[in-house]
């Protein structure tokens, strides 16, 4: 997978240990699908497939460019500015 400049340089949060949620559709009570962390932050939000796309919106608001798979045993890297997935592990 090719790599782009966003994680050059990056240090690659770990997924933490324990994950509630989505941390807006928790505040909501709405569901989600797949979790995505912020490597920028470390904030948790939901995908694209979730009603409420949260890391994206996250992105678009701050600008924060990269997340990674907040789900169990994945370890890829996305990068919004430049649609680009690359593998973390």
């Amino acid at each position: 997978m090719p790599r782009c400049e966003h994680f050059e340089g990056l240090e690659i949060l770990p997924v933490p240990q324990v994950v509630a949620g989505c941390e807006e559709c928790l505040k909501t009570g709405d569901g989600w699908v797949h979790l995505r962390m912020c490597l920028n932050c470390g904030h948790i939000g939901c995908c694209d497939s979730s009603p409420n796309r949260h890391a994206r919106k996250h992105q678009e608001e701050l600008g924060h460019p990269v997340i990674r798979s907040a789900e169990p045993g994945e370890t890829w890297g996305y990068c919004y500015a430049h649609d680009v997935t690359t593998n973390l592990g």
